[in-house]
């Protein structure tokens, strides 16, 4: 249960960092929703380059080397944004939770099937 404990405390703390910045996730209109996820979409996605930067990807250059840190830092950045676009879509940590909980179940069995048929429908009841 602490996890959870700690899932909670990372939703409250994002929260309150959303709202000292102005974004108040909690009184959005679709216009707004739409945006914001949006903007938190494209900031995760410059967090995963510059994950992507901490890893020596380029085969030809023999300059680069692992940056653990750095990644572990791209890594929390990610959350941040990751748990703010929850946020605008309402979601809390216990929903993340028990929503992680029924994909990780249907991803499981598409495992045990072969996942050799794409079926949208198999993740409708998240």
């Amino acid at each position: 249960m602490e996890q959870l404990d700690q899932l909670r405390e990372m939703f409250r703390m994002q929260r309150a960092l959303n709202q000292r910045i102005g974004v108040n996730t909690d009184a959005m209109d679709e216009k707004e929703k739409t945006q914001w996820l949006l903007n938190y979409c494209r900031a995760m996605t410059q967090e995963i380059s510059e994950l992507t930067d901490s890893v020596p990807w380029k085969w030809w250059a023999k300059y680069q080397k692992f940056d653990e840190q750095n990644a572990r830092v791209e890594v929390v950045d990610i959350f941040h944004f990751l748990i703010s676009a929850a946020q605008v879509l309402g979601m809390s940590a216990d929903d993340v939770f028990q929503a992680y909980l029924k994909k990780n179940a249907v991803n499981f069995q598409r495992q045990e099937s072969g996942y050799t048929v794409k079926d949208e429908n198999d993740s409708k009841h998240i």
